[in-house]
C-alpha cells in the first residue's frame, strides 16, 4: 500500500478569512493530506485584531505554516504580478508556481488567470472546496456545512448551490 500523497497548498486571505468567519480555521489542521502555508505577505493582509490573533495561535501551534519568498525565482514572479494584483494574491502565485503547490483562494479573473496560467488549471481551491474536503473526510456534516454557508452569505460571500449536498460523494 503506498502513502497518499501530502499536497501543499499556498492559502490566501479570502479562504482564511471566510473561515475564522465560521470558527473553522482548524480545519486546515485536520484535513488529510493536505498541509497549509500561509505567505508572510497574506498574514499582513489579516488587519483585525482577532483575526490576526487567531492566525498566529494556529503558525505558533505549528500547524499552519508561514511561508517567506526567498527565492530569486519566485521574487521575481512576486514582483511582476503586484503592479496588476495584490501583494497577498502575487504572493501565493509565486510560491507556487516556484514548488508546485496548489493554491487556496476564492480570488477571480484576473487572479485566477495568472494562476492557471503560471501554476496551472486545477491547482486552485476554494473556500467551498476546503468544506467539501472536510465533509469528505468526515470532519464535517453537510449540515454545518450548510449552516455556514448561511453564515458566509451574510458576509456577502456567494455560492451558486442550494446545499453542499450537491457536491459531496
Amino acid at each position: 500500500m503506498s502513502t497518499p500523497l501530502l499536497r501543499i497548498v499556498v492559502t490566501d486571505a479570502n479562504v482564511l478569512i471566510n473561515l475564522m468567519h465560521v470558527s473553522r480555521l482548524g480545519l486546515l489542521a485536520q484535513i488529510p493530506n493536505y498541509e497549509f502555508v500561509v505567505p508572510d505577505h497574506v498574514r499582513e493582509e489579516i488587519t483585525l485584531p482577532e483575526q490576526r490573533t487567531t492566525l498566529d495561535a494556529a503558525v505558533t501551534a505549528g500547524w499552519l505554516k508561514l511561508e517567506v519568498i526567498d527565492d530569486l525565482a519566485a521574487i521575481t514572479v512576486f514582483t511582476e504580478l503586484i503592479t496588476h494584483i495584490g501583494r497577498g494574491e502575487a504572493a501565493c502565485i509565486a510560491i507556487a508556481a516556484q514548488k508546485g503547490w496548489l493554491i487556496a483562494s476564492d480570488e477571480k479573473k484576473r487572479f485566477l488567470r495568472e494562476a492557471e496560467a503560471r501554476v496551472g488549471v486545477g491547482h486552485v481551491i476554494t473556500t467551498v472546496d476546503v468544506f467539501v474536503l472536510a465533509i469528505n473526510a468526515g470532519l464535517l456534516t453537510v449540515e454545518e456545512a450548510d449552516a455556514d454557508k448561511v453564515t458566509l452569505e451574510g458576509r456577502r460571500f456567494k455560492v451558486s448551490f442550494a446545499s453542499f449536498r450537491e457536491l459531496v460523494k
